[in-house]
């Protein structure tokens, strides 16, 4: 057993976050969902899409994500704002058989974890050919529009999903993410771009993975999960 394989050995339970995780940030799926919140924003106050732009991202810092600021400050009603910022086309990621079979392989339960809706991880998983993988999703819905890195939203995944954080890993690409899942126990892995690729991001969710609460870095979800139990 390698030495990767070895601090992965007491895990049973898999979690992966969907957007810029389970595809590549360089991908177009999340600047086509990007654009669709500033197009419901535009719509929503009657403003063009420079004005509410510094605004959309204000609600994203701050709550974890647009639509939580908006239900807050503008009672802004959850499904119709889901269904139109998901309405996109996915036709431009490919089947992934290597993170199909890397994931098909690890031992034990499987879950998503995202801010965004279950049907957005259904299609999105469907298109990488990975979706018949996964026990369950936990979205948006229900974390009662809690949204990660909100401590909230982990303990009603934790409870809900019946996960003991200290037998689970979770993958994600936004490293303030994994602040609260390391402190309750989790092995956290943080998903970077690969070197030389500089994907559209803003300057508080680029890290290079060195805060405390960061186990792993990863530039290759694949390789790094047949790592994990070779």
């Amino acid at each position: 057993m390698s030495g990767l394989a070895g601090r992965f050995a007491g895990i049973d339970t898999w979690v992966f976050d969907l957007d810029n995780t389970l595809y590549p940030q360089t991908a177009d799926l999340w600047p086509k969902i990007d654009a669709r919140i500033t197009l419901f924003m535009m719509r929503l106050f009657g403003l063009d899409a420079l004005s509410l732009r510094a605004l959309q991202k204000h609600y994203y810092h701050r709550y974890g994500t647009t639509l939580r600021g908006l239900m807050l400050e503008h009672r802004v009603e959850a499904d119709g704002y889901l269904e139109f910022v998901h309405d996109i086309d996915r036709s431009s990621l490919e089947v992934d058989h290597s993170l199909a079979a890397a994931i098909a392989a690890l031992p034990g339960r499987k879950l998503i974890l995202t801010n965004g809706s279950r049907h957005h991880a259904v299609a999105t998983a469907r298109q990488l050919g990975i979706d018949h993988l996964f026990e369950d999703i936990f979205d948006i819905i229900s974390a009662d529009f809690v949204a990660k890195p909100e401590a909230g939203a982990y303990e009603r995944f934790f409870e809900r999903l019946k996960v003991d954080p200290k037998r689970a890993a979770l993958f994600e690409d936004i490293d303030r993410n994994l602040i609260v899942p390391h402190a309750r126990g989790m092995t956290t892995v943080l998903v970077t771009p690969p070197p030389g690729e500089a994907p559209e991001r803003e300057a508080w969710e680029i890290s290079d993975g060195s805060q405390p609460h960061v186990d792993f870095v990863t530039d290759d979800l694949a390789a790094f999960l047949r790592r994990t139990i070779a």
